[in-house]
Parts: C-alpha cells; structure tokens; sequence
C-alpha cells in the first residue's frame, strides 16, 4: 500500500474515532441530564457557563447558537433549580450576567467523575509531548468544527 492510501485510512479512522467518540459522550450527557434532572440543551448551556462566565445573556445565546427567547426559558428553569444567578453588570448595571453556582455544580462533578477517572488514567500512559500534540489537534478538530457551524448558519 502507498504512503498516500495509508495517509487516507488513517485520517479515515481518526473521522470515524471522533464520531464514536462525539456519539458516547452525547450519550454519557444523556445519562447525566437526566439524574440531574435537567434538559439536554440546559446541560449544555450550563457547561458554556461554567466555561465561559459570567457571561450575558446575548453572548450565551451566540455561543450556544439559540434564540435569545429560547435561552430566556432555558435561564429562568436553571436559576429556579438553582443551578446559575442572574446578577447585574458590575461595569454596566443596566446588564445581567449570567453565573454558575458552584454548590449545585459539585453534583456535576460527582456525575461526571467515573469520565474523569478514566480520562486521568488515559492521560497518564502519554508523554507530556504526545498529549501537547493531542490537545493541539483537539482544539484545530474543534475550531474546524466552529468554522463549519459558522458556515452552514450564514448559509
């Protein structure tokens, strides 16, 4: 087999790993809504705003690509489940931002875990440069991913 037959099987097989991959862990998400008694989409906004807040209303509904309507439903079941606040702007009063609390997140963490676990176990079998050079496609797989969501919402 040629250098180039084999380049394309192996880029081939990392796709189709990354679909397993993105299929198991909607799955594990599923799992994790539901004990936490929380809808797909909330889960996912909630893990924006952990990672990005505090974070406005406007910004959360880009980054999670939802109507702001959308998201105003979304906020009102997290905050009155206690998973996030509402507060105003320190730089802007007029503004709210929008606050993970870190008492209801623990409970995520615990659900979370068993992953965890393994990931840090996964991890441990790699060099330093093997896992620099993971994180690095990760994140260039991921803004391709970002690219192509752009894409298809301007269309």
């Amino acid at each position: 087999m040629d250098d180039a037959r084999r380049r394309r099987r192996a880029a081939a097989s990392i796709k189709e790993a990354l679909r397993e991959l993105r299929g198991q862990l909607s799955l594990l998400d599923r799992q994790v809504s539901a004990r936490a008694e929380l809808k797909d989409v909330d889960l996912d906004c909630l893990d924006l705003i952990g990672r990005c807040g505090p974070i406005s209303p406007t910004a959360l509904a880009r980054q999670a690509g939802l109507h702001p309507a959308t998201l105003t439903g979304i906020l009102d079941r997290l905050e009155k489940a206690g998973w996030v606040a509402r507060e105003r702007d320190i730089a802007d009063r007029r503004a709210v931002l929008i606050k993970a609390l870190p008492e209801r997140n623990a409970e995520l963490f615990r659900l979370y875990s068993g992953m965890n676990h393994a990931m840090d176990e996964i991890c441990a079998e790699y060099t330093e440069a093997e896992l620099d050079l993971l994180v690095g496609f990760l994140r260039r797989a991921t803004g391709a991913g970002r690219d192509a969501t752009a894409a298809l919402a301007d269309d």
